[in-house]
Parts: structure tokens; C-alpha cells; sequence
């Protein structure tokens, strides 16, 4: 009988967020011989304990009443606000076998990862949102970033640049993808603009924190960073699935895709920046940084099936953990022509889903005959 997989995640009034990843996934279960569907939160029918399921047909997405899947992957980008109101007593119920586990904000992990000696050494300075944190980190650092918790595709994150003995420069992206700058004179003048910032782009209840700023300009006005994919395959083991250098436009906050940023392959551009040897080193140091951190997670959060890494490599070349991201997004390997491995990407989590599967299987069968 073939394995039934449900995709969760979000259908508002404009249909599926990301569609063409969706569509993919569904392509590929398929090709895989399994039966799968996208579906939200509104799609339960838990009176007669079915689902509606959606397909992509062409261009379009077609629905139907469907069975109750076997195991259900979590794609579902949830914000404290009245339209997501379904979504969390759902994830917190029995109704679904689950492939990944819930996961914490960042500013949550964060705190976590800096109890691990092994790794608080890569995490830059990190405090929640205050006018006294504000004024506290100013002094110790010339650039800050104010983010969200929940944010994500460069969403709402400030840049703050000391220019001078007391004025700032404030560089940032809303919601909306709308480019704010300004400079102000003075911290009394900066906390009033940043609690303006944080008011209007909060989503709900959601909490903003500070992050150490990092000089990520290997490229002069433009930051640069390192996306990593790790993802557990077929057999439950973690791998890395592959990684690329992003380049933010002129004078941009972020280097994200989504506001404009480029992606360039990250073997070649380091060794054009740090020489073979020190490249070598670079990217192994964000392997073993990756691997490291999936350990450290899955021991406060119970199994995970992938994570994209957000990694800073500065002017000397030092490698930082910036943030990671449960529910990643895979297009960086389509902006570099690395087609196989992105559709890697995509067929991973689809095989771990069915290694669960088999693996649960199996144990029934050992309890029966036990």
C-alpha cells in the first residue's frame, strides 16, 4: 500500500505561500511512488476524518477529499497573529504523525546555543530588544542588527551604524520589502526611531532582539554571507546537502535573495577572496559548524529533519552562526544552476518522511513478535 505524506502549510485568501516549491515536492512524492497533498489548517475534517488535499494540475491546483495521511511534513510559517490562530493547537495535538519537530524562535535558540562551550564562540552578541539593551550595545558595537523573532527573507531587520561620536545610520527592509534609510543624531533620537521601527513591524505579540554586527563586506558596500543546507536523508543521517555565498545589492541590511541579493559558489568566490588553502579551511570550519549545532538542537527539541544555516564569514575570514532556519528555503541552488542539487533538497525530506515510515513499521512488527 503506498505511504500517504500530507505537505502542512499556509492557504490564505491568494493561495499557497512559495507554490513553486510546493508543486515540486508533490512532483517529486509522486516520482517516488507515494501518495501526498498540500494542505492547511481549515482543510481538517475531523468529523469524518479526512482531509482536503491539494494537487497541482497545470497551472492550477485542484482539491479533494483525502485520507488522513500516514505522516505529515510541517511547511507552515507561523507569525503570533489572528490568521494563524489554528495552526499552533493543531502542531501541539496528537492528530498527526509529524516529520519534524516544533522549533523555538531565535532569539530562544540563540539563548540555548550559548550554553554549549563548544559553540558559543561562533554566536555573535545577542540581547532582546530594549531602550537600556539598545544603549548597552551601541557602546560596545559599531554596527547592530534589530530583528524579529519570527522573521524571515530579511523582513523587518534594521541595520544601525555608528557614524561619528554620536550619530547613526539606519538602514532597513519592512514587510513589505519597502528600502527605509535615515540618519539620526544622538541615542535619545536612535531609541525613539527603533521603538517606531519595532511597533510597526511586529507581527502580534512577536519580540524584536539585537545582534552584534559583523563586518561582512568581503565585497566593498555590500554584505556577504554563506547559506548551508543541512537535511537528514533516507537512513535518518544528517547531510549537507550544499551551500553558496549570497551577495547583498549596494549598501543593502541583508544579503536575502528575496531583497535582491545574488548567490555565488562558495569554493569559488572564498578562494578568490582568501586563497585555496584558506578557503579549504573556511568552508570545512562551516561544515563541522553545521553538524555540530543539528547535535546541539536535537537534544532540546527531539529529532529535525533540516535546517538552513544563515553563517557570517568576516574580513579575517572568521566564521560566525548568524541564525538557522527550520522551514529553509532552497532557491540559492536554482540561483547558481545547481539544478541536481536542488532537487536534492527537495527529495530529502521526502525520503526521511518514508525512512520514519519503515522505521515505525518496523518496531510494530518487532512488538508483535516480541
Amino acid at each position: 500500500m503506498k505511504k500517504r505524506i500530507g505537505i502542512l502549510t499556509y492557504r490564505g485568501d491568494k493561495g499557497f505561500g512559495n507554490p513553486f516549491f510546493l508543486r515540486g515536492l508533490v512532483q517529486e512524492g509522486k516520482a517516488m511512488g507515494v501518495e501526498i497533498y498540500v494542505f492547511s489548517p481549515q482543510d481538517i475534517d475531523l468529523e469524518h476524518f479526512r482531509i482536503r488535499g491539494f494537487e497541482p494540475s497545470g497551472a492550477r491546483w485542484t482539491c479533494q477529499w483525502r485520507e488522513w495521511p500516514d505522516i505529515v511534513i510541517d511547511y507552515y510559517r507561523y507569525y503570533p497573529v489572528e490568521k494563524h490562530r489554528h495552526y499552533l493547537p493543531i502542531r501541539k495535538s496528537s492528530l498527526f504523525y509529524f516529520a519534524n519537530n516544533r522549533f523555538a524562535n531565535k532569539f530562544r535558540v540563540h539563548q540555548l546555543l550559548e550554553q554549549e562551550p563548544g559553540l558559543r564562540k561562533w554566536l555573535p552578541e545577542t540581547v532582546q530588544f530594549s531602550r537600556k539593551s539598545l544603549e548597552h550595545m551601541c557602546k560596545r558595537h559599531p554596527i547592530l542588527y534589530v530583528k524579529p523573532t519570527n522573521g524571515t527573507a530579511g523582513r523587518s531587520i534594521l541595520r544601525i551604524e555608528r557614524r561619528g561620536a554620536d550619530r547613526y545610520l539606519l538602514f532597513g527592509r519592512t514587510r513589505q520589502q519597502v528600502v527605509r534609510q535615515e540618519v539620526v543624531s544622538g541615542l535619545a533620537a536612535l531609541s525613539r526611531r527603533v521603538a517606531i521601527w519595532v511597533e510597526k513591524e511586529k507581527q502580534g505579540s512577536e519580540l524584536f532582539f539585537l545582534q552584534q554586527g559583523l563586518d561582512l563586506n568581503l565585497l566593498p558596500e555590500r554584505t556577504v554571507d554563506a547559506r548551508l543546507l543541512a537535511q537528514k536523508d533516507g537512513e535518518g543521517e544528517w547531510r549537507l546537502t550544499g551551500m553558496g555565498i549570497r551577495i547583498g545589492p549596494v549598501n543593502s541590511s541583508t544579503s536575502n535573495l528575496h531583497g535582491g541579493g545574488k548567490a555565488v559558489r562558495a569554493g569559488q568566490f572564498l578562494v578568490k577572496r582568501f586563497g585555496e588553502e584558506r578557503a579549504e579551511m573556511i568552508i570545512h570550519q562551516c561544515r563541522e559548524l553545521a553538524l555540530d549545532t543539528v547535535e546541539v538542537l536535537e537534544r532540546h527539541f527531539g529529532p529535525m529533519m533540516e535546517f538552513g544555516f544563515d553563517l557570517g564569514i568576516d574580513t579575517d575570514g572568521r566564521v560566525w552562526l548568524i541564525e538557522m532556519n527550520p522551514k529553509p528555503g532552497r532557491d540559492i541552488f536554482r540561483k547558481l544552476e545547481q539544478f541536481d542539487r536542488y532537487l536534492l533538497s527537495v527529495r530529502r525530506p521526502l525520503e526521511y518522511a518514508i525512512y520514519l515510515l519503515k522505521k515505525d513499521q518496523s518496531e510494530r512488527e518487532l512488538l508483535v513478535t516480541t
